[in-house]
């Protein structure tokens, strides 16, 4: 009577390997391990029995004799937005081709979460940490000064933490900013809002309070609020509370805040935006008060999208260099894994504004307010 179950030959073993190439398993061990000293002439036997019989080395098994698993550990704060997914993309097409995989987790923009999902990577014996972290400029951050102590490097994307001494893959963000509010101030603008600005319970009343909130905030976010003021500056324009944000991060609110901004009686003529959401945020609360976009209000929004160039009319935005800075970060992150013991260094990379049609002068009048 045939039995329920398949029989299927056993997987060749490492014992196998050794009786087809006529050497120890030890030997078979390092070649085929990578490490030690074995003859060339050695190794291709090694390769060619490994070859013909098909045999696939136990990455456990390995990472217990080497100590390297061959693994990258990515903490990023949202997989779903396009940003990351473009970060994500220059990691993994960086790492494959240097022989690595990479473990990939999300945050939510959560300390906490952050800190979890290193502690889980640390348990799975990653080689080396890319991260973005949540942390303000002096969080918590023993997560990743205790990952280093043990040995494991650790590389910061897109944002930096100032109590942090390791490398970093950054853009220039704050006169990424500068640059952007500044072409909107050439073309005449005075009235010009800011989403995000920093969350808190209740806005800054003033510049001074204004930066002292900006130093416990998340780096890129601070840095890009500090070229817009920077910009500000440079044209004597008196910074207004009113036209920088304060609620929490997503589209609802962006659209919440925006309207209640285009409601002013002097309202921001034009509007820099610096994630994706509060960008479509802002384009809703345009639409949910009858303003069209160029003709009445100006904008121009962080993180360049197919999408921007379709609108009517095309965004003008700001380009971020997303998959050569997953790309720099790998690069860097598996050279300290191969020992480069170098002071730790920064990758600022530039950014590029995208001139399309969605701003210009200012009008002559703002309808509907």
């Amino acid at each position: 009577m045939p039995s329920d179950h398949q029989h299927h030959d056993a997987a060749p073993t490492i014992t196998d390997v050794a009786a087809a190439a006529g050497v120890g398993r030890a030997t078979v061990a390092r070649t085929l391990g990578n490490y030690g000293s074995v003859s060339d002439a050695t190794r291709a036997k090694v390769m060619l029995a490994a070859e013909r019989l098909g045999y696939k080395p136990n990455a456990l098994a390995r990472s217990m004799t080497t100590g390297i698993t061959k693994t990258l550990g990515i903490v990023v704060a949202d997989v779903a937005n396009p940003f990351f997914t473009g970060v994500l993309k220059g990691i993994s097409e960086t790492a494959k081709l240097a022989g690595y995989d990479a473990i990939i987790l999300s945050t939510d923009e959560k300390l906490q979460l952050e800190q979890d999902a290193v502690g889980v990577l640390l348990a799975k014996q990653v080689d080396g940490l890319i991260v973005a972290s949540a942390a303000g400029r002096h969080d918590d951050i023993l997560h990743l000064t205790g990952a280093m102590e043990r040995g494991i490097p650790v590389v910061l994307i897109d944002r930096l933490v100032d109590s942090l001494d390791t490398d970093s893959v950054v853009i220039d963000n704050r006169e990424a900013a500068r640059s952007a509010v500044d072409s909107l101030i050439q073309n005449g603008h005075r009235r010009i809002a800011f989403a995000w600005g920093p969350v808190t319970l209740s806005p800054a009343t003033d510049l001074e309070q204004m930066h002292r909130i900006l130093d416990d905030t998340l780096w890129s976010d601070g840095e890009r609020l500090r070229g817009y003021l920077d910009a500000l500056n440079d044209a004597g324009i008196p910074f207004d509370t009113a036209l920088v944000t304060h609620v929490l991060k997503n589209e609802g609110q962006a659209t919440r805040a925006i309207s209640g901004m285009l409601a002013l009686a002097d309202p921001p003529t034009a509007i820099f935006t610096t994630e994706t959401e509060a960008t479509i945020g802002a384009l809703h609360a345009l639409q949910a008060r009858n303003l069209r976009l160029l003709k009445d209000v100006s904008l121009i929004g962080f993180d360049d999208s197919p999408w921007a160039a379709v609108m009517e009319p095309p965004l003008t935005m700001i380009r971020q260099p997303v998959r050569e800075l997953g790309a720099v970060a790998t690069q860097q992150l598996i050279a300290r894994i191969n020992g480069d013991v170098s002071a730790p260094s920064r990758h600022v990379l530039p950014s590029t504004l995208i001139a399309r049609s969605s701003d210009g002068p200012v009008p002559s009048a703002v309808p509907g307010t």
